[in-house]
């Protein structure tokens, strides 16, 4: 039996699984129940569990064989702070959290294919099953990695997947080097002085400093990034001021940066910093940058993605398997895994859904086969049965 045809003999009891972390979505790092959930199922199916990997981490240990080869397999668990309005029959109970980017798909592919290996045992090695919190924004994989994650669990190489609405079901994508950009967010506080509307005279207007650092940011992509470079600066907040009469004292801004490399986002920050400063100053205001990387960029390992590919390829044939794929400005925290170690990642096809982070989105149950089948064919391969200790 083929390894899909397997899977698909428990796609109702995945299914339900979906179902349910679907509808008790958590936020970043509150993760208690779905992690209570890895944890059964794991340990149901004969899983070595290691819990507080990171808060509210998980880590499954799965041995086989006397091989000393290991690989890590991940997924994220954490929803958004949205309110769904799908109408589903197993739609959110937590009002304002909703899965709106497939993260209960993937913990179930992950699920999947973690019941998979235990029963076939078809490799030699280690796999370890890293279920990882608050990928969207909140730091889940950084706070693996301080709490030792690869010292605790050694991986050779590690691999992870994304599902992409509007991809046909079957369909994988991916591409050697970069495929998601580094992210950054950043405040600018600035202090001017506050004066009555009608004295403008008497006063240092922050408003009127927010809007020229504003224009001046945006010439930083244009005039200071090289043209054969990518990057992204988006001013998404400026606030400011409570009354029509009042000249206030104080104005923020907020944004994003995306870049496809760490030096090029280092590029952006010097230069948001001089030019910060040096514009408040001369209005004679000040202002403060506080710029924070949330996410590295991810890059994938040429060898580990060309495995990767060939393991989704035996699954469902090189025409369906696009491996020049361009990366996208979207950004996901595994960065910082594969930083460390060796790894690969891949978006598979969610067919035609709404799209990730939308109130409407739900993930394709029709995808759950593939990526449970991707994850154990990887595995299979990089540690196959009859290699030597």
């Amino acid at each position: 039996m083929s390894i899909p045809d397997r899977i698909r003999s428990y796609q109702d009891e995945l299914t339900a699984i979906r179902h349910d972390i679907h509808a008790n979505p958590e936020l970043g790092l509150e993760e208690y129940r779905t992690a209570d959930l890895v944890a059964a199922k794991l340990a149901e199916w004969g899983i070595e569990v290691h819990r507080n990997v990171g808060k509210t981490g998980v880590v499954g240990v799965l041995r086989s064989g006397n091989g000393q080869a290991s690989v890590g397999l991940r997924a994220d668990m954490d929803a958004l702070p949205i309110l769904e309005a799908t109408n589903l029959s197993y739609a959110s109970k937590n009002p304002g959290k909703m899965h709106a980017c497939g993260h209960d798909g993937h913990t179930t592919m992950l699920l999947g294919a973690a019941k998979y290996l235990a029963e076939t045992r078809n490799f030699n090695g280690t796999v370890n099953f890293i279920f990882q919190p608050a990928e969207e924004g909140l730091g889940g994989a950084l706070e693996m990695l301080k709490d030792g994650l690869f010292q605790r669990f050694p991986c050779d190489s590690v691999y992870g997947m994304h599902n992409r609405p509007g991809l046909p079901v079957g369909k994988f994508i991916t591409g050697p080097t970069a495929r998601a950009a580094g992210g950054a967010f950043f405040d600018v506080r600035i202090t001017g002085k506050g004066a009555h509307g009608a004295n403008p005279q008497f006063g240092i207007d922050p408003v009127l400093v927010a809007c020229h650092i504003g224009a001046a940011l945006q010439s930083i992509v244009s005039r200071n990034i090289a043209a054969m470079d990518t990057a992204v600066l988006s001013i998404t907040r400026i606030q400011s001021g409570d009354a029509y009469n009042v000249i206030p004292q104080h104005a923020v801004m907020a944004g994003t940066v995306r870049a496809m490399k760490r030096e090029v986002m280092e590029k952006v920050e010097a230069n948001m910093r001089r030019l910060v400063t040096s514009v408040a100053a001369g209005f004679g205001a000040e202002a403060e940058l506080d710029f924070r990387v949330i996410f590295a960029p991810m890059i994938n390992n040429e060898a580990e993605a060309v495995a990767y590919g060939n393991a989704a390829a035996s699954l469902v044939g090189e025409d369906n398997v696009r491996r020049d794929a361009p990366p996208g400005m979207g950004s996901e925290d595994f960065s910082f895994m594969m930083e460390q170690v060796p790894g690969a990642h891949v978006n598979l096809g969610n067919g035609d859904s709404a799209a990730l982070h939308n109130h409407m989105y739900d993930f394709n149950d029709e995808t759950i086969p593939y990526g449970v089948a991707l994850y154990a064919s990887i595995v299979e391969k990089k540690l196959p049965k009859g290699t030597a200790a």
